[in-house]
């Protein structure tokens, strides 16, 4: 079986370790396996790890799990990725362990690629250690799927910046679940006669929120998000000490609801609300406006935070449908208009065509 063939590119060939083959790691697996320059010699899940030098399939590579030992990612496997060089590090998992092992990752020459929010939202110690390490070991740590999944949002930010462009603020609806309770519910003109429990519950049930609705109801996601980019802007840098946790969130889960509860008795509390979120429907509506769960990074004011608010339906938030991502980046140069970027911001093939992209180019750096 022909893994990979060198022999008809000149490209040159970069290993990859993949670790968490779920959802997202399945598709990058299927992309990647279109590309050439690229020979997959590790892939792990939680039971273990399997390496192959050689080369392992990528279309049975899930199956080749089965070779899986234990092994230790810090002592035992990255070493080995080191001497494999140029060789990339993908984590598709959401795992704290897996982020903090990045700076080892890189300090043995191992570029990083991760749609993984944790390492680059987390304390800034944390991310200044990745930062510092990628630096000094010339090794790249790529997160653009972190933000957005596919769409160019990181890579947006960075072009307006190396380019000279001032960012002024930063705005729009950065949760895919939010995206879409708020689009449904929150309409421009008449709105669907639907109980706020009754959206989430169809929505838990549709899959598009976690299997605990509080999981997004939080607003933790959109706060990582604002958290990664907001350490991209010049006088932002040090604004997160904690990462996430410093950052201003209102979360939508109602007092009483935010304990150890099932998602069951989470929904069925949540109907006791639904009050409350009509009023402010109603409200909105009245004034032509609608609801939208909007994440905002203020340079001016240093304020970052994240929190239901309204719209005139004039404004491009209100135009939002589905599950999409809207990202408004309003700058020196974009004024009058902020440069927006829109698009599905969730799901296994978006997420890891940002994933493969980041691949692709560190590819053509290495």
């Amino acid at each position: 079986m022909v893994l990979f063939n060198a022999a008809q590119s000149t490209k040159k060939v970069v290993n990859v370790a993949l670790v968490g083959p779920g959802g997202v790691g399945t598709s990058v697996l299927e992309q990647l396996s279109k590309l050439e320059q690229f020979k997959l010699i590790s892939i792990t899940n939680s039971k273990g790890t399997y390496f192959n030098e050689s080369g392992i399939p990528f279309a049975s590579a899930k199956s080749e799990l089965a070779k899986a030992s234990p092994k230790c990612l810090e002592k035992e496997v990255i070493p080995a990725l080191a001497k494999q060089q140029p060789c990339i590090f993908i984590d598709n998992t959401s795992s704290e362990d897996v982020a903090k092992l990045y700076p080892v990752a890189l300090s043995h020459g191992v570029h990083v690629v991760t749609p993984n929010k944790v390492g680059f939202s987390a304390s800034l110690s944390l991310y200044n250690h990745i930062k510092e390490t990628s630096a000094a070991s010339g090794a790249f740590a790529y997160k653009e799927s972190t933000v957005g999944a596919g769409l160019p949002v990181i890579s947006t930010l960075e072009t307006l910046l190396k380019t000279g462009d001032k960012v002024t603020k930063i705005e729009g609806v950065l949760s895919g679940t939010m995206s879409y309770l708020f689009n449904t519910y929150s309409k421009s003109g008449k709105n669907d006669d639907i109980l706020f429990s009754k959206l989430v519950s169809d929505a838990r049930d549709q899959g598009y929120t976690e299997p605990h609705p509080g999981s997004d109801l939080s607003g933790s996601d959109v706060a990582r998000k604002l958290a990664i980019l907001s350490r991209h802007i010049p006088g932002l840098e040090n604004a997160l000490p904690d990462g996430v946790d410093s950052v201003d969130v209102q979360s939508l889960i109602p007092a009483g609801l935010d304990g150890d509860i099932s998602p069951e008795d989470f929904l069925s509390g949540l109907k006791n609300h639904d009050a409350h979120y009509e009023s402010l429907r109603k409200t909105a509506n009245d004034n032509d406006s609608v609801l939208r769960y909007v994440g905002v990074i203020d340079a001016a004011s240093g304020k970052i935070k994240c929190g239901l608010e309204t719209y005139p339906s004039s404004h491009p938030l209100a135009s939002l449908t589905g599950s999409d991502n809207i990202f408004l980046f309003h700058t020196e140069r974009y004024g009058a208009r902020p440069l927006i970027v829109q698009g599905a911001g969730a799901g296994s093939a978006v997420t890891a065509m940002g994933v493969v992209g980041d691949c692709i180019t560190i590819s053509e750096r290495v």
